[in-house]
């Protein structure tokens, strides 16, 4: 799991002649923002104090919340962080994509791996195989890893099968047919059809985009 903070930095100010005080130094002041959890957040201040916010309460261990009761730079930080894409909400983590590394937010109980939306594959996708180049239609994105799944025929598991031994062995396994075929939209596929079963990082989606 990711647990870095945003970059100790003011933002943007789009128009500070309607912003109050608080507002404006929540914005101009050097903050850094950590999501913990549990919709807790731990702020490093511009003058280097770390305080810690609870955004669903609206609390603030600083003394402008413990002493005045007010809502605090530190508090309206995180919601402008989290508004802007900055900062993961209640509920959700930071994590890197797997493929690709980009930073997303994800339900804090969210199996790994993880994929960001260009890198996500769906029933009814079409998706190249990287080894042969052929295009297949995804049917199934199992949650059980390419390490685990036995392939009957062949007395190995999928990530141990042959062509597959170069693919990572702890990512889901995916069901997909060959050659493209269309799939049904409630997903069944018909018995004349065989379905192949390979690693996810075997598979990816066409440059262009396009699904089945």
């Amino acid at each position: 799991m990711k647990t870095t903070a945003s970059p100790k930095a003011p933002l943007p100010v789009p128009s500070p002649d309607h912003l109050t005080e608080r507002s404006r130094r929540a914005r101009t002041e050097p903050m850094s923002v950590l999501p913990l959890g549990d919709g807790l957040y731990e702020i490093e201040s511009a003058s280097d104090h770390t305080y810690l916010v609870d955004l669903e309460a609206g609390r603030c261990t600083c003394p402008d919340h413990v002493f005045r009761g007010a809502r605090c730079k530190h508090v309206r930080r995180v919601a402008i962080e989290i508004t802007e894409g900055r900062t993961p909400p209640p509920g959700e983590i930071a994590v890197d994509c797997h493929d690709c590394g980009e930073t997303i937010f994800v339900d804090e109980e969210a199996p790994a791996p993880f994929y960001c939306d260009r890198h996500t594959i769906s029933p009814g996708d079409t998706v190249l195989d990287r080894e042969t180049g052929d295009r297949l239609t995804v049917v199934d994105v199992s949650e059980l890893r390419a390490d685990a799944v036995e392939i009957g025929a062949a007395d190995c598991t999928v990530a141990e099968y042959g062509t597959n031994e170069a693919y990572d062995p702890d990512v889901p396994v995916v069901g997909a047919v060959y050659p493209h075929a269309t799939v049904a939209t409630n997903g069944v596929v018909p018995s004349s059809l065989k379905v192949y079963v390979f690693p996810r990082t075997r598979l990816e989606k066409p440059a262009n985009g396009l699904s089945g």
